[in-house]
């Protein structure tokens, strides 16, 4: 029997990063050092921040639930991915692979708006550092953080449901290492024109709302800085913003190369060579784009190391 009314395969090939054998292992070491550091890295300023009182401001709240959704986001597909670069053969369930990508859609979408929020926090701070403590509340940072995995909540419904409406016959290799939108789209044997329709508008939303508030902060944000007169002021206050400016950087840029283009068979191998940035290099670069430059993170980790050693 058929996971679903709609579909007749019960489960789907990855064909994954490359077929090449002889990549396979190499592979296998990398992507598997990648993911340990993340999950590390992750969980250790999310351990950092719950532990330092100090570090309970909406700046780290923001880092705290960014973390959080990077380790979720990584885990959704990475093990699955390391599996494949051993495994003879690459096999997913229909419900595995459903399951897959409404996680993938949640999480990734739940950062787009994570990132906006700490435009926003930026913004805040840097052009109106008198009212930051009424403006950026804990009600108002909560409020941010509801409204972002609502987003994520309905963007990835609405993904989601829509896959499950089509019907898929023979065709069950996806041209991917995990289930995607576009290459799922590319094996159906009914219409697309109804998914194909959200993702414009779904993907479109969560990359050009956010990537336009982001845009406008960072304009206001640049004009109150070069009213700073003296070097140091404005110095640190671009200190503050260079973190963040990298991390959105790489995830939409990452994101827009794969979604806001025409897919065929070329450009979803260029699709999955992209969607190693903003599945598995961000997650792991995040954390330390946010401490290695970062004096408070850098204060509470000798702060935390000193209080384990008695």
């Amino acid at each position: 029997m058929p996971p679903g009314n709609a579909s007749f395969v019960t489960e789907f090939i990855l064909v994954g990063l490359t077929d090449l054998p002889d990549l396979q292992l190499p592979l296998f070491c990398l992507f598997l050092l990648m993911y340990v550091v993340t999950v590390l890295g992750n969980l250790g300023l999310i351990t950092l921040i719950g532990l330092n009182s100090h570090l309970h401001t909406p700046m780290y709240f923001f880092l705290f639930n960014l973390s959080f959704i990077d380790f979720c986001y990584s885990s959704v597909f990475t093990p699955k991915m390391l599996t494949n670069f051993i495994s003879k053969k690459n096999i997913i369930s229909y419900r595995g692979c459903m399951t897959q990508l409404y996680f993938f859609c949640f999480f990734g979408i739940s950062e787009c708006y994570v990132l906006t929020s700490m435009a926003y926090d930026r913004y805040v701070a840097i052009c109106n550092p008198l009212l930051y403590n009424v403006v950026m509340s804990p009600k108002v940072c909560s409020l941010l953080m509801l409204g972002s995995y609502l987003m994520a909540f309905s963007g990835a419904m609405a993904h989601t449901g829509c896959m499950l409406r089509l019907t898929f016959c023979d065709a069950n290799t996806i041209n991917h290492y995990f289930c995607d939108i576009l290459p799922l789209l590319q094996l159906s044997c009914t219409s697309t024109y109804v998914n194909e329709l959200v993702v414009f508008i779904v993907v479109g939303v969560n990359i050009i709302v956010p990537t336009v508030t982001i845009f406008v902060s960072y304009g206001f944000i640049l004009s109150s800085i070069l009213r700073i007169s003296s070097t140091e002021g404005r110095s640190k206050a671009f200190s503050t913003c260079s973190s963040h400016i990298i991390a959105v950087s790489l995830f939409f840029g990452s994101g827009a190369f794969m979604y806001l283009k025409p897919s065929s068979v070329g450009s979803m191998d260029e699709g999955k060579i992209s969607s190693v940035f903003y599945t598995n290099v961000v997650p792991l670069m995040n954390p330390f784009i946010y401490s290695l430059r970062n004096k408070d993170v850098k204060c509470s980790v000798r702060k935390t190391l000193s209080r384990r050693q008695f």
